[in-house]
């Protein structure tokens, strides 16, 4: 089929398709410039099929490049910011990507990357070179997010056309579509699904994204107060700034206010109702192109404390140790879940039993059907909208070798949800200072413990495994 930047560029070329900093582009425009950017791209021998790394920020230039790639057929293997070299690079090796591509202001960083990188400058210094556009398919992989489930290990998630597309008609079946009226606020990271969700959904819909670089309380407040946007997509500690701030309901146009990340207080909930606010609880992950669940508005408060329905045509399944057992493990399957992990055939194979995914989260179904996560990926910690694997945190941690043994747990925090904490079994000569400038090394710094707590033994199964639970 035709790439859809193509076709939305047909059928709706004057329509808004990208709002960024008070400046609109049609989707026309984005198309004609997405377009140079992808023969640029053709000047570094990009072929079809490559991956190729971003890592990009919130802003135009990464929008279009998102669009150039998929023009010329490559995929992007998306760098989340946050990370460390060290980080990024055991994805960019792990991908074999062709070539990284990065936003200027991350020269820095840069300089410590694996491969062949280039500035967005350098590619807008190429001569751009007459390319035939890519057909797309919906099996074809569109885009490439590492996650670590709670192993600890990246793995890519490979994420298809047809993945994104039965998305985005999941969403627009639930909540509704517009395209006249509706537009969506991003201010999420377009390197999560949250974000790169809403920009697919933009070409397949034909509605513009007010694209914010960060999350800014006043500047976010002034768009859901404009009455132009209908749709944002927020976390807990985004929502709690806004009500924050705010003491009153938004714009009646606004009609969704997609909540995700980890589960949320009933309080805040609470207070969003007070104020009118169209909070729509909701579940997904990386492995099913965001959304996959959500809680109809007009249910909210009847179903306080639950993420909602299975979106259609999506299916979900509870699978309990026993018949007793309230919680299960919940398993999905649908056109939203992902292709594979990228070169993990194991894995993949480990995460799917009779055609569904096993998601590791625990929860239950009503008899309304509408879904109560327990548990996030066990022992997942979400700090601000963030995973943070607490495998990945420990095996920085036992780099010091004055650490014996290692366990990280989440701790409840006022501001950010979550934060990580540290319990450690170490030798006489351990220095907490040396160990945190290992960490400062190895991972980003909302990952790095807050603090450090140090035990004669670590509590422990019959097998050894450490009961995480047991230190929360």
């Amino acid at each position: 089929m035709i790439n859809w930047l193509i076709k939305r560029a047909q059928v709706s070329s004057q329509k808004t398709a990208l709002v960024y900093r008070n400046k609109s582009y049609s989707f026309k425009e984005v198309y004609q410039t997405a377009s140079h950017y992808a023969g640029q791209l053709a000047s570094f021998s990009i072929k079809s099929g490559d991956y190729v790394g971003l890592l990009g920020k919130n802003n135009q230039e990464t929008f279009f490049m998102i669009h150039a790639i998929h023009l010329i057929g490559a995929i992007p293997v998306f760098l989340n910011n946050r990370l460390t070299a060290s980080e990024m690079n055991f994805q960019i090796k792990d991908s074999k990507v062709v070539c990284t591509f990065f936003d200027d202001s991350f020269e820095t960083i840069s300089r410590d990357l694996s491969g062949d990188c280039y500035t967005f400058s350098d590619v807008e210094a190429k001569t751009s070179k007459a390319f035939l556009p890519v057909e797309m398919d919906f099996s074809d992989v569109a885009s490439v997010m590492y996650t670590s489930g709670t192993t600890g290990y990246p793995k890519g998630v490979l994420q298809t056309f047809g993945n994104h597309f039965f998305s985005g008609t999941a969403s627009a079946l639930n909540f509704g579509l517009n395209p006249a009226k509706d537009a969506w606020l991003c201010v999420v990271p377009i390197f999560h699904i949250s974000g790169l969700s809403i920009l697919m959904r933009s070409v397949i819909y034909g509605i513009p994204v007010f694209l914010e670089e960060k999350f800014d309380v006043a500047s976010v407040s002034e768009k859901l107060l404009s009455g132009k946007i209908t749709h944002v997509s927020v976390v807990e500690t985004m929502l709690k700034r806004l009500l924050e701030v705010n003491q009153g309901p938004f714009h009646e146009n606004l009609r969704v206010v997609l909540l995700g990340g980890s589960a949320v207080r009933k309080e805040l909930i609470e207070a969003c109702f007070k104020r009118d606010i169209p909070i729509v609880q909701s579940y997904g992950m990386t492995e099913t192109a965001s959304q996959i669940v959500a809680l109809d508005t007009s249910l909210a408060k009847e179903k306080i404390g639950s993420s909602g329905r299975i979106l259609f045509p999506s299916e979900l399944h509870i699978e309990k140790a026993s018949e007793t057992d309230l919680d299960g493990e919940i398993w999905l399957r649908g056109p939203t879940i992902f292709k594979g992990y990228l070169n993990q055939a194991e894995a993949t194979k480990n995460a799917f039993s009779n055609g569904y995914f096993r998601t590791g989260d625990l929860g239950h179904i009503d008899s309304d059907g509408f879904l109560y996560v327990a548990e996030r990926r066990g022992d997942l910690i979400i700090s601000g909208g963030e995973n943070i694997y607490p495998t990945e945190v420990e095996h920085a941690i036992l780099l010091d070798e004055n650490v014996l043994e290692a366990a990280v747990v989440g701790k409840k925090d006022a501001k950010w949800g979550e934060v990580p904490i540290a319990h450690l079994v170490v030798r006489p000569t351990f220095e907490e200072e040396r160990l945190v400038t290992i960490l400062k090394s190895k991972l980003a710094p909302f990952k790095i413990p807050k603090s450090f707590h140090i035990k004669n033994e670590l509590p422990k199964t019959a097998s050894g495994k450490v009961k995480r639970h047991a230190l929360k």
